[in-house]
């Protein structure tokens, strides 16, 4: 079974566009550190913390072993991506999945696999896990999730689909 981390913002990302269950179809299962599980739980009606808390049976939160190596980190990562880093070091993980553009260069430093949700969806068309990428960003940036035009194109081309507004 790979060792698949993930952060808070592609759990939401993927909550929200109802389809964390992408995560358990490609993977199997997966890691999230305690720190993530409390970033989810912050908001009392959080639509993701619902989701992750009916699937505990595949994904898995974690308490890092390491707690002084949090001080390690600069501080503009927030706690979430600390543990993440820091659980994908100690479990040996095949990839980690963030968002967060300075969190990825950090995970990349430490020489860890890195992906980001749109990663993701790019391997799930690949794979057969979903027809069309393009109706999927669309309902991401319907939600409010950030993506550019230049990456949208970037991402449709990766898997032959075309950009038409």
């Amino acid at each position: 079974m790979r060792r698949v981390i993930v952060n808070t913002t592609p759990l939401i990302a993927l909550c929200h566009i109802g389809q964390l269950d992408l995560l358990k179809k490609m993977y199997g299962e997966i890691m999230i550190p305690q720190a993530v599980y409390r970033e989810l739980s912050q908001k009392k009606e959080s639509i993701c913390k619902k989701q992750v808390d009916s699937s505990l049976d595949w994904i898995y939160v974690e308490e890092i072993e390491n707690q002084m190596a949090k001080s390690m980190f600069k501080t503009q990562l927030h706690d979430g991506e600390v543990e993440v880093m820091i659980l994908a070091k100690e479990r040996h993980a095949d990839i980690v999945i963030i968002d967060d553009a300075n969190a990825k260069k950090h995970a990349k430093y430490l020489k860890l696999p890195v992906t980001g949700t749109l990663g993701v969806l790019i391997k799930a068309k690949r794979q057969g896990y979903i027809s069309e990428l393009k109706p999927i960003i669309q309902e991401m940036i319907d939600k409010n999730i950030y993506i550019s035009e230049k990456l949208m194109r970037l991402c449709l081309e990766q898997v032959n689909e075309d950009f038409i507004e």
